[in-house]
């Protein structure tokens, strides 16, 4: 269907942008570059001796850093890209999810604009034109709850951890811009602004994804009441208006059911963050 080739080119674009951005340039080649500084600058610019190392990660290997830095240093990227292609599944299945869901809104609310001039079409062909309507009119109810279940089944499955991910996310954002103001190296606290940077990349994916959930959920309604649905019998009108007032009700994705994801809610979760971050910096 034609309506719905925009949401097959947004879930490829995820899949490429969302892949390549978190995974290669964020996880690889930005933040593990940086503990090469010293190495290069060691070949580039020498000193009488050979400048610290700059470790990966903390981690305690109970051996000698700097003889054994290479080993540890791939150690480090093996372990890290195995947690980016962990988050970066995660975020992938449910941007597709949120995807499809959307789709569905958009199919259903098209097909209600759409729905009395096929009537139309069919009333040519037949009396029948009411049990027509009537049959479609209930097709595309089951099709409108259909979407509002897997939308249900989405927060039930993702809530609690998305909770976690929103606690984790604040609490190290917060902690972060800490380290970063106290910090004088100037390699460390380039590493701590490029995770916040993710971090706050990650939180408004998901806002951006909550958001245009909600968007699709509430056209709906306005779907609805643009098409002629007042020339339908009166069960059928019956059906449209339940439909119509579900639609007046967003549907969203929560974290723990408390934190709504949404653009409004990305600056909320930014203003609480920097809120810890000013409690922590005059303790």
């Amino acid at each position: 269907m034609p309506h719905l080739v925009p949401f097959l080119k947004a879930g490829r674009f995820f899949y490429r942008k969302l892949c390549i951005a978190a995974y290669v340039l964020s996880g690889v080649i930005i933040f593990f570059s940086l503990p090469l500084v010293p190495f290069i600058l060691d070949v580039m610019w020498p000193l009488n001796q050979s400048r610290p190392v700059i470790s990966p990660y903390p981690g305690y290997y109970f051996v000698d850093t700097r003889e054994y830095f290479f080993k540890i240093f791939w150690h480090s990227i093996i372990s890290w890209e195995i947690i980016f292609t962990a988050v970066v599944a995660h975020d992938c299945l449910l941007m597709t999810y949120v995807e499809h869901i959307c789709s569905m809104f958009t199919m259903v609310g098209l097909d209600y604009e759409s729905l009395f001039s096929n009537c139309d079409k069919a009333m040519e062909i037949t009396n029948n034109y009411k049990e027509i309507c009537r049959k479609k009119v209930v097709l595309l109810v089951h099709a409108h709850k259909e979407a509002l279940r897997l939308v249900e089944l989405l927060e039930n499955t993702f809530s609690i951890p998305f909770a976690i991910q929103m606690l984790l996310a604040i609490i190290g954002m917060s902690v972060t811009l800490l380290q970063i103001t106290q910090q004088n190296d100037i390699i460390k606290s380039c590493r701590y602004t490029l995770y916040v940077v993710g971090q706050l990349i990650h939180l408004f994916w998901f806002s951006f994804e909550g958001q245009k959930l909600i968007d699709h959920s509430l056209q709906m309604s306005d779907k609805i009441y643009n098409s002629s649905w007042y020339e339908v019998s009166a069960s059928s009108q019956k059906l449209i208006i339940l439909v119509m007032m579900r639609s007046t009700r967003p549907s969203v994705l929560s974290a723990g059911k408390i934190f709504i994801f949404s653009l409004e809610s990305f600056t909320t979760a930014l203003q609480t963050s920097m809120s810890y971050f000013t409690v922590l910096a005059t303790v």
